[in-house]
């Protein structure tokens, strides 16, 4: 059996995340909606993965700070077509079950098990909503289908020094998993490659029942903490067909050789990094694909520009990426992400910096490695990114990359 019409698919979307890793960018937002490469959203990559696939009904858990993610989703994602199954919706934490936040991604589903039980899919794919890649879900469900697979987590080889981040996951010759790692210090290396280990990405196919099964065990665990990651998988794999998907397996329309591109943006250093290669002459995460398109908002801004000043100084822009409604006018932009509506004005200089939108640049300031949240006017002559412990009184300054971060202006 392969996907297709006959196969009712819901698609759950967990959008609840803190990202305390990311602050202060989270300060004021969940994770998932958090800016990225000028124009998008972290939530728009797994909307646009499972639009692109044909999963069209998909409800969105939210919880922390959800309301800048959830203007966003209202804007360019919620629609419904229920005579078509087609719907995108947010839910917010409603208490159905006790009266608690989500205690995991377990419980977020558990809490919002109606919704499951109201549309009858098939199948439910768990999507985690703050990572970047691309991937073709109907891959991974027809891996699923053909491996008559209880569960299946697409999963994807990573450095052996950095699999203790993540869950890693052990698996034998036909990709059955045999043993799942939560983030311990030692992680299972590949046998193929002893320098690799096999981390899970945080997406999840379930049949239906078994999920259903699954979560009333966990639920009534006292000690669990009742996340998928951490206990419900973990406790499975022994139990029920559970399978590794091979992400480099996914072929995506539009996109040459192995599909290796997945990025965990929950650091300030890793964030800045992932931005930074976007404005790259090739990128490894490439948005200019026809076949794949990353969906978000469309805002009604007018077209970027790049100008002469007053006095006749030319305006510069080199090697980076502006959105719309932004100008560059006799400022100098190199290297650099320029989000929506942001004002570069005279003798201004921004080097290997993300201006996230809304910003003012005023005339004469100098940013270097800086990500500048929305809101803020950098004064005339003011310098960031050049005196580091100065920069670190007042605003917040990476331990790794030494890269400053202005907090998000609130009126």
């Amino acid at each position: 059996m392969r996907f297709g019409s006959k196969v009712k698919i819901l698609g759950m979307v967990l959008a609840g995340g803190k990202g305390e890793r990311l602050y202060p960018l989270t300060q004021h937002r969940t994770k998932p909606a958090v800016h990225f490469g000028g124009i998008y959203r972290l939530i728009d990559f797994v909307l646009s993965n499972l639009v692109n696939s044909g999963v069209y009904s998909v409800y969105v858990l939210t919880q922390y700070k959800a309301q800048s993610l959830l203007r966003h989703l209202q804007h360019g994602w919620v629609s419904t077509y229920p005579m078509n199954s087609f719907f995108i919706l947010p839910v917010p934490a409603q208490m159905r079950v006790r009266e608690t936040w989500y205690l995991g991604t377990a419980d977020a589903i558990y809490q919002n098990i109606y919704l499951i039980k109201q549309f009858k899919p098939d199948l439910v794919a768990i999507f985690g909503a703050d990572h970047v890649y691309f991937m073709d879900i109907r891959q991974m469900i027809n891996f699923h289908l053909e491996k008559k697979a209880d569960v299946t987590v697409a999963t994807i080889p990573y450095p052996i020094t950095e699999c203790q981040r993540f869950g890693a996951v052990v698996v034998g010759e036909d990709w059955q998993v045999k043993e799942f790692q939560e983030k311990v210090p030692n992680p299972t290396p590949l046998p193929s490659n002893p320098q690799e280990g096999l981390v899970s990405m945080g997406n999840y196919i379930f049949n239906t029942e078994v999920l259903f099964e699954e979560l009333e065990v966990d639920a009534e665990d006292v000690n669990s903490s009742h996340d998928f990651g951490r206990d419900i998988l973990p406790r499975i794999c022994n139990t029920r067909r559970v399978f590794a998907y091979d992400f480099r397996q996914n072929k995506v329309p539009g996109i040459q050789g192995k599909n290796v591109y997945w990025r965990d943006v929950g650091t300030i250093a890793a964030y800045y990094e992932a931005n930074m290669d976007l404005k790259n002459p090739l990128p490894k995460l490439n948005l200019y694909n026809p076949q794949w398109p990353v969906r978000s908002v469309k805002y009604h801004d007018p077209p970027a520009k790049v100008v002469i000043d007053a006095h006749g100084r030319i305006g510069h822009l080199e090697n980076s990426l502006i959105a719309g409604g932004s100008i560059v006018s006799g400022g100098w932009v190199r290297d650099s992400i320029i989000g929506r509506n942001v004002f570069v004005n005279s003798r201004a200089l921004i080097e290997e910096s993300i201006i996230i939108g809304n910003v003012t640049i005023e005339e004469g300031a100098q940013i270097r490695r800086a990500i500048i949240d929305e809101g803020n006017v950098i004064g005339q002559g003011e310098q960031v990114g050049y005196d580091l412990n100065k920069d670190a009184e007042r605003f917040y300054l990476d331990p790794i990359l030494k890269v400053v971060v202005v907090r998000k202006k609130m009126e």
